[in-house]
C-alpha cells in the first residue's frame, strides 16, 4: 500500500510541477502525509521536487535574471537553517495540522490571486523596499523548503500578488526552487536524515514522476495553465481540509 501511495503521489506531483513550476511537495504531501512518517515524507518530497526542477530546467527553459532573483535566493538561504531546526521536532498530528492549514489558506489565495490588489500598485512596496520584501518572501520559502520542500509556496504567491507576468514568474520560481531544494537535500544528507532504507523508495518515486513532469512542461508551452491551476488548487484545498480535520482530531 505504501508503494502505491508513493507512486500515485509522485506522478500527480510531477505533472503539477511541470505545468506550474512549483507544487510538487504540496501535491505529493496531500497523499503521503496520510501514510508516511513525516521525516520520510519530507525527504521524498524534497528529492522528487529537486528531480522535477532539474527536468524542468531543460524542458521549460526560462532564462536566468539575476537582478530579480538574488533577493529571493539570499532570503531563502537565510531561512533554510530555521526550517532544518524545526523539522525533527514535528510530530505526526502537528504535521497534518500545519500542512492542512497551509493548503487551505494558500490554495484558494493562489486560485483567486488575480482578484487581489497588486503589490506593484502600493507606493511603499516600490523602489528600494521591494528587494527587501522579496528577500523576506524568499526567507519564508527557504524555511518551508527545509520542512518538506515547500520552497515555492510563499514566493509564488508573492509574485502573483506583485502582478508578475507568467514567464517572468516562472523564471524566478523555477531557479529559486532548484537552488533551495538542492541546498535542502544536501542539508538532509549532511544531517543524516537520508538513510539507506530510503533508497528503494527513491527508485520508486523517480520513474513515477518522470513522464508526468515532462508532460506537464509540454502543456505549459502550449496552453494557459490558469484553468488547470484552479482545478489542482481546488483539489488540494479539499485534501488540506481532510488533513486539517484529521490533525485536529
Amino acid at each position: 500500500m505504501e508503494i502505491i501511495v508513493i507512486i500515485i503521489g509522485a506522478a500527480l506531483a510531477g505533472f503539477v510541477q511541470g505545468l506550474s513550476g512549483f507544487g510538487y511537495s504540496m501535491t505529493a504531501m496531500a497523499l503521503w502525509a496520510w501514510t508516511l512518517e513525516p521525516t520520510l515524507a519530507a525527504v521524498l518530497a524534497v528529492f522528487g521536487g529537486l528531480t522535477g526542477q532539474i527536468i524542468q530546467a531543460f524542458s521549460v527553459r526560462r532564462g536566468f535574471g539575476w537582478r530579480a532573483l538574488w533577493p529571493f535566493l539570499l532570503g531563502g538561504l537565510a531561512g533554510l537553517p530555521l526550517g532544518l531546526m524545526l523539522l525533527p521536532r514535528l510530530d505526526v498530528q502537528l504535521f497534518k495540522t500545519v500542512l492542512g492549514t497551509l493548503l487551505v489558506v494558500f490554495c484558494p489565495l493562489m486560485a483567486f490571486a488575480h482578484k487581489l490588489p497588486r503589490l506593484s500598485d502600493w507606493r511603499y512596496m516600490q523602489g528600494p523596499l521591494r528587494p527587501v520584501s522579496n528577500a523576506l518572501a524568499g526567507m519564508a520559502g527557504g524555511a518551508m523548503s527545509a520542512l518538506g520542500g515547500f520552497s515555492g509556496v510563499v514566493p509564488t504567491l508573492w509574485c502573483q500578488l506583485g502582478g508578475m507576468a507568467k514567464d517572468a514568474q516562472r523564471q524566478i520560481i523555477q531557479n529559486f526552487n532548484l537552488t533551495m531544494l538542492a541546498v535542502t537535500f544536501a542539508s538532509y544528507l549532511g544531517s543524516g536524515l537520508v538513510s539507506s532504507s530510503m533508497l528503494p523508495l527513491f527508485a520508486v518515486a523517480l520513474p513515477a514522476m518522470l513522464l508526468p513532469s515532462i508532460w506537464g512542461g509540454r502543456l505549459y508551452h502550449r496552453i494557459s495553465d490558469q484553468a488547470f491551476r484552479r482545478v489542482v488548487l481546488g483539489l488540494l484545498t479539499l485534501a488540506g481540509l481532510a488533513m486539517l480535520a484529521s490533525g485536529i482530531r
